[in-house]
């Protein structure tokens, strides 16, 4: 990366990593200056962490304060480049949250009872959007490299990997009659019945590893 672009991505991690904090920060105490929506999607205290939302951006949060630290020093000189396992963890982080971009904006906007709007308000609309937004500009335009391999787009589907067992498990446990309450379903994947979770797991996984592949792909310098 030159100069310039380093620069802008130092930025550019810095307000990800403020935004993080900010959000959680609301979500965290309920803080709310938009109109709310009562949508079982948001929780305050630590019942926020059962989101993807709130993980994946955390998640996201973290990386980029870690790049914009890196960052920072081969500005200063201290260093002189990103390693392979730096950009592959920026790369699971945007997977991260893009994901949570694109269901939000493909499935849970269009079912809620008040669209699109009801899930960018509050600490939404940076968790939702903002976040999401800003870090793949970040990865893809001013992080370009040739480090990462093509079998570095596996570690981009982890988290989702890992919270797909998660929310299965919880599904399964509170299973009572064949049906699951929306308080432990709280994305509604399995109210047609458990059973989809066979097709709705590999489904979210397969969107996880075409969004990895497509950053990788977009990330690589030509």
């Amino acid at each position: 990366m030159n100069n310039k672009k380093i620069k802008i991505a130092f930025i550019l991690n810095i307000i990800i990593s403020i935004f993080v904090l900010i959000a959680s920060i609301m979500m965290f105490t309920g803080f709310t200056f938009m109109k709310e929506y009562d949508l079982g999607l948001e929780s305050t205290k630590l019942g926020m962490l059962k989101f993807f939302t709130v993980q994946s951006n955390i998640l996201m949060g973290v990386v980029a304060l870690i790049f914009a630290y890196k960052e920072y020093q081969i500005l200063k000189g201290k260093n002189k480049v990103l390693r392979r396992r730096d950009y592959a963890m920026k790369l699971a982080s945007t997977t991260a949250v893009a994901l949570t971009f694109i269901v939000v904006f493909t499935y849970l906007g269009p079912i809620t009872e008040y669209g699109i709007m009801s899930m960018i308000s509050n600490s939404n609309l940076f968790y939702h959007l903002i976040i999401p937004v800003l870090s793949i500009i970040t990865f893809i335009f001013f992080e370009k490299n040739n480090k990462l391999l093509f079998k570095d787009i596996i570690i981009g589907i982890l988290p989702s990997l890992m919270y797909s067992l998660f929310y299965t498990t919880n599904v399964l446990i509170h299973m009572e009659n064949g049906k699951v309450s929306t308080t432990y379903d709280w994305y509604w994947f399995v109210q047609n019945g458990v059973w989809t979770t066979i097709i709705v797991a590999p489904i979210i996984l397969l969107i996880t590893y075409l969004i990895s592949l497509a950053l990788w792909k977009l990330n690589k310098k030509k």
